[in-house]
């Protein structure tokens, strides 16, 4: 393990918690350090032309049918001004999303907290600093084929859950953004971002281990940075979950290339 790897690990409170479960037969001698797994040498395949907008993102309503037809420029102009709820009333600057557009990993979590609706980027505070270690620990890196984005563009009051009606009418700029990624792999980070894209009210407990299906992507879940510096036990579970991320993100790129 490199020296930066062990100084990133450390910082996070991870070491030696965050391990790799092995079987009896690979596991390592106690007290040995694991290495994680890495994917930065992992190639990316060429767009596949099988990989085509789902047709369940076909919209009922005029509005979303506006912003599902729209390009990268047009979706960035439409969350700029968009007033259609109430967080509008009380935000900074809308936070769109950042990273490469064209990512194989996009990472989705609730709503922009006090730093975010300053700065009008997601995750840049504590939380943000907190997931960009967890991407170095599985070398990955913010913006390099990694998007971040939010369930919600505006930040709630007091850094509260968002309402339904105010996730109900975000959903459409986030359908959009994962139209035009196309990613591989969805991980969605905390509870409110893993109920709203799978639409179904579960604990993160119930949902963490197992690979989730949003319109034909698979879908990881895994805890909030924020919920982890409050609760610092469950980073190892995170470490496990990221683990698992990067096994089922191996296996669909080996699928990729398998021949058709």
């Amino acid at each position: 393990m490199s020296s930066r790897r062990d100084d990133i690990l450390r910082e996070l409170g991870l070491t030696p918690l965050w391990r790799l479960r092995e079987s009896p037969d690979t596991a390592p001698a106690a007290g040995a350090a694991v290495s994680p797994p890495a994917v930065q040498d992992t190639p990316r395949p060429a767009p596949r032309p099988d990989r085509a907008e789902p047709a369940s993102l076909v919209p009922a309503d005029e509005r979303t049918a506006h912003i599902l037809g729209m390009d990268w420029a047009a979706l960035k102009a439409a969350v700029a001004g968009c007033t259609d709820c109430k967080l509008a009333q009380g935000r900074n600057k809308t936070v769109f999303g950042v990273g490469d557009e064209r990512a194989q990993w996009l990472f989705v979590g609730e709503g922009p907290g006090a730093d975010e609706d300053a700065q009008g980027e997601p995750f840049v505070g504590q939380a943000g600093r907190l997931l960009d270690s967890m991407l170095a620990a599985i070398a990955m890196k913010r913006g390099e084929n990694v998007y971040i984005a939010n369930i919600v563009k505006c930040r709630p009051p007091g850094n509260r859950t968002p309402e339904a009606g105010e996730a109900a009418q975000c959903e459409p700029y986030l359908q959009r953004q994962i139209a035009l990624i196309q990613p591989r792999l969805i991980v969605a980070l905390g509870k409110t971002a893993a109920v709203n894209l799978l639409r179904r009210e579960a604990t993160i407990a119930s949902l963490r281990g197992r690979v989730h299906d949003w319109r034909g992507i698979p879908l990881i879940v895994t805890y909030h940075p924020a919920y982890l510096l409050r609760n610092l036990p469950d980073k190892a579970k995170a470490w496990e979950d990221l683990c698992f991320a990067v096994a089922t993100m191996r296996g669909l790129l080996a699928d990729d290339a398998a021949p058709t």
